[in-house]
């Protein structure tokens, strides 16, 4: 489990494709505190750590896990948000967050208004019913509140601390950006299919 409060920005720094792909992802995490077989949440996705380095870590994404996410479009030196999973006792200052992607959104808008940006996104339609204003969502693994929803479309506001620390500042339109929804509204939907 994951709280959405990103608390590192990765690189990758190679790509290999041989039955599943491999990533290795630079980090500033201590290496020697992390074990192997840990989970880490990259750009939102929980993947499992099978090799470290000093300053690295490499983990390997599946085909479901690639047909489900922007896994994919990954190339050398992009930057990926990370967070480390949730210890007992750490403060949850997000909302519980699993590492599952649901799908994928596309940015459909970036407007600066003030100092901070606001993103319009387009959601899978299967998805969309679980999105709700003041609601939450993790976008490519980072805990946000939802402005405004209109069908499909949803607006997210970044202030200047989000777009530092995290990979937010580089925002653009058509964007592929992994989606989880809420597991809270997920129930909650489910509950009311129910009757």
């Amino acid at each position: 489990m994951f709280t959405g409060i990103i608390t590192d920005i990765g690189k990758v720094v190679s790509l290999t494709q041989s039955g599943d792909l491999r990533a290795r992802i630079e980090t500033a995490y201590d290496t020697d505190s992390i074990d192997m077989g840990a989970s880490i949440a990259s750009d939102g996705v929980c993947l499992t750590v099978v090799a470290l380095g000093d300053s690295w870590y490499d983990v390997d994404i599946s085909a479901e896990t690639l047909s489900k996410t922007n896994l994919g479009a990954w190339t050398e030196g992009k930057r990926v948000n990370l967070e480390r999973a949730l210890k007992v006792g750490d403060e949850l200052g997000g909302h519980i967050v699993s590492g599952h992607v649901d799908g994928v959104a596309e940015v459909i808008s970036v407007t600066d208004e003030g100092d901070s940006t606001r993103v319009q996104l387009r959601a899978p339609a299967a998805l969309s019913r679980f999105i709700a204003p003041k609601g939450s969502v993790a976008l490519n693994g980072t805990s946000l509140t939802v402005n405004e929803v209109q069908g499909d479309v949803f607006g997210i506001n970044f202030i200047p601390h989000t777009k530092e620390l995290t990979t937010w500042g580089d925002v653009a339109v058509g964007d592929a950006v992994n989606l989880e929804i809420d597991t809270l509204a997920r129930y909650v939907a489910r509950l009311a299919e129910a009757g």
